[in-house]
């Protein structure tokens, strides 16, 4: 096992945690040791995240940023155990979002005639549509069930066969590789993990193939700030910020080209549906800035999230490789699998994403109203207060999709259903094709700068099944 991300709670003493060297070429962070060294997002701080939740769970669980809060103002505050994350996901009245802030500030910019605010810039897309079509938490509920749930939630099972054809097309790619010792080497992200969700969106989307690499563009531009942003609250800089909204300005005008198309000639996907549908909740059809606010926020979450996941799921097979072997004679224990890999390695390990409506108490530490609430997913993950022996991978745990991943409560990640359904079938598919998995030479394990965990680069070699199943 790599030792950049343990399985099991680090049991390596001070003296050899303090003599590891600097492992990522973006910063010369150090494994941390003691609560000073924990650092969660500086330069190279993605190498060493699970050795720091440790830490955080004994001396620190809701860790202080003095001076990080709501614009400059007052402290921001790292929650980090189970319960209380749950308790805020769960509640977005008593902890807002900080994305209905935004909302409410476009709106009465809006009403008084004003330009929206410069922050509001990146996010202009999803904030008019948000503005009117899920302002209040109903509205959200109603967006939910009647314009999203139907592609990429509960209604995502209708895009079973064509997730698979499409995992079998990206294998058929390489499976028949061979070093010369009856095994392959795959770059298993560029190959697989990443043009996965990309077409699958594509296809659910009604958006044309050929224009992938558009696509996947935008996609990058989208994510910006969750990869290159600084800080717990991922920021850019002005250029940085005005570069992006130059990029998402080019995919609103192509994608406007396509609605309005597909209001003339309407298909079986998600953008035609979207321009004839009557939305119950407000009695009218949807604008076309509204179609495309949803397409934005579909793109931006349908993506980034099932790489990781995918990417990361893969390694903690090629850890063990019993694991694999155990898959493929019980293919029904795929889905816990998918669950506790999540559960392990959170694809986005944190989000500042609410702020408190009322003074708190979080594990005795005082939180005044006002003040933003970093959502560390990732360690309330591995809080062993909830999950016993929580960096151990166990299979057979009880209630396997409690993990934070994909948040809880009303405003649970949207594209949940899709994402599970394409790792599902994802390792279905490997378990019927492949005969074993394992590590090709020349991994660093390094990730990328930002929020997510994301690995740089992973080459694997396979070896392939003598009578693959058919799907």
């Amino acid at each position: 096992m790599p030792d950049h991300i343990p399985e099991k709670t680090p049991a390596n003493t001070a003296a050899d945690m303090a003599a590891k060297t600097a492992n990522h070429r973006l910063g010369p962070m150090r494994c941390p040791v003691s609560l000073a060294d924990v650092d969660l997002f500086g330069p190279g701080a993605q190498e060493h995240w699970y050795e720091a939740y440790p830490i955080l769970h004994r001396e620190a669980p809701v860790l202080v940023l003095p001076g990080e809060g709501l614009d400059g103002t007052g402290d921001a505050f790292v929650l980090t155990r189970y319960a209380d994350i749950e308790q805020v996901v769960k509640d977005p009245e008593r902890f807002t979002p900080v994305m209905s802030l935004m909302v409410a500030e476009l709106q009465a910019a809006l009403d008084r005639g004003e330009s929206p605010p410069p922050d509001a810039a990146r996010f202009d897309l999803a904030l008019h549509s948000a503005c009117t079509l899920r302002p209040t938490l109903a509205l959200w509920r109603a967006h939910r069930q009647e314009l999203t749930d139907p592609w990429v939630g509960p209604g995502a099972k209708r895009h079973s066969k064509m997730i698979t054809r499409v995992a079998d097309e990206l294998i058929d790619n390489w499976i028949n590789r061979d070093d010369g010792d009856g095994k392959g080497t795959v770059e298993f992200i560029d190959e697989f993990a990443r043009p996965l969700p990309q077409i699958v969106m594509a296809r659910v989307l009604g958006l044309p193939l050929a224009d992938l690499p558009r696509l996947a563009a935008w996609g990058q531009a989208q994510v910006a700030q969750f990869v290159y942003g600084r800080g717990h609250m991922n920021q850019l800089s002005a250029e940085e910020t005005a570069e992006q909204a130059g990029r998402i300005k080019g995919f609103a005008e192509y994608l406007a080209g396509h609605v309005t198309g597909k209001r003339a000639r309407p298909g079986d996907d998600m953008i035609s549906a979207l321009t004839q549908i009557h939305y119950k909740a407000l009695d009218r059809k949807l604008s076309d800035a509204e179609i495309i606010g949803i397409i934005y926020l579909m793109v931006l979450g349908g993506l980034e999230t099932t790489q990781y996941a995918l990417e990361e799921a893969a390694q903690l097979l090629c850890n063990k490789p019993a694991r694999f072997r155990e898959l493929r004679s019980d293919t029904g224990k795929i889905r816990a699998f998918t669950e506790e890999c999540m559960r392990l390695r959170a694809p986005t390990q944190g989000l500042s994403t609410r702020v408190t409506t009322q003074d708190e108490v979080f594990q005795g530490v005082r939180v005044p109203a006002g003040s933003i609430l970093h959502i560390r997913f990732a360690a309330g993950n591995v809080d062993p207060q909830q999950y016993p022996c929580p960096y151990e991978f166990d299979i057979e745990r009880k209630s396997p999709g409690s993990h934070l991943s994909f948040s809880q409560g009303p405003r649970t990640c949207p594209g949940a259903g899709i994402s599970r359904l394409e790792q599902v079938i994802a390792w279905e598919r490997f378990c019927a094709r492949l005969d074993g998995l394992e590590y090709a030479d020349g991994n660093t394990f390094e990730h990328q700068s930002g929020i997510m965990l994301g690995t740089l680069a992973l080459k694997l070699r396979f070896s392939k099944a003598a009578l693959p199943d058919q799907p």
